[in-house]
């Protein structure tokens, strides 16, 4: 049985303000207890959400981690750092980091081995620009993003991530993936999982993350290989996220 998973990506966004808006609201939310529900703010508000999120069934997330352990790596964080203020979830390879940031595979699986080693959960984003759709390459880029992760794991490892789909021509335009699309996508990236273990890629939670909002929220959820949302500009507005929340089946 795989557990949904719901998360709020802020990006650079967000106020002190919105932090203590979602810890009052989800602090008298009626929620599903089999539901995983998560906040990813800047940096800086780490610590005031750990505090807001104490009485919430909301997790704690961040949007970026360095490799390295420590050093002279100015404005960066470690995930040793995060686990400090009680994150659990850690975004890695989101197509803005990949694009404004050049982080590349190897950049990407760096992370994601700094996240598991520090005992954090990684949500590994993928997905494809729209001319690679258009050329009928989204197969090809999104399950290539995939293996260039999990050959590096061991077996142990693959199971503790989760992995976000993100067609990037869908975040911040108002477009999304029909349901079939997205599950198309989904599907295909579990049969890739299959091939380094059934078990593994019948557990491991699968999110969509594109343009996911309270219309179209409960459609996508209801696909079979869809296990949750990385939800973007939704996540800012208390009522809508809660709604996302509510609408998994």
């Amino acid at each position: 049985m795989r557990v949904p998973l719901i998360a709020g990506n802020w990006k650079m966004n967000g106020s002190l303000a919105l932090v203590e808006q979602f810890g009052q609201a989800f602090s008298k939310a009626n929620l599903s207890s089999s539901i995983d529900m998560a906040i990813l703010p800047p940096l800086p508000y780490l610590a005031a959400a750990q505090t807001a999120f104490e009485e919430t069934p909301l997790w704690l997330g961040a949007q970026t981690v360095n490799p390295e352990p420590s050093g002279a790596y100015t404005g960066e964080v470690s995930a040793s750092m995060l686990s400090e203020f009680g994150v659990r979830y850690v975004l890695v390879g989101h197509s803005e980091r990949r694009s404004l940031y050049y982080e590349d595979d190897q950049a990407v699986l760096a992370r994601t081995q700094a996240i598991l080693n520090a005992g954090l959960t990684p949500i590994l984003c993928v997905g494809e620009t729209l001319a690679e759709r258009d050329e009928g390459r989204t197969e090809a880029i999104v399950l290539n993003q995939v293996k260039a992760v999990f050959d590096a794991l061991d077996a142990r490892e693959r199971q503790h991530v989760v992995i976000a789909y993100e067609p990037v021509w869908a975040i911040g335009t108002g477009r999304t993936a029909t349901p079939e699309q997205a599950q198309a996508v989904h599907a295909a990236i579990r049969a890739c999982l299959g091939d380094y273990d059934e078990q593994m890629a019948s557990t491991l939670r699968l999110l969509y993350g594109g343009s996911m909002k309270r219309e179209n929220a409960a459609e996508l959820l209801a696909q079979p290989d869809i296990d949750g949302g990385l939800i973007g500009g939704a996540s800012l507005k208390v009522d809508d996220f809660l709604a996302i929340c509510q609408s998994v089946g």
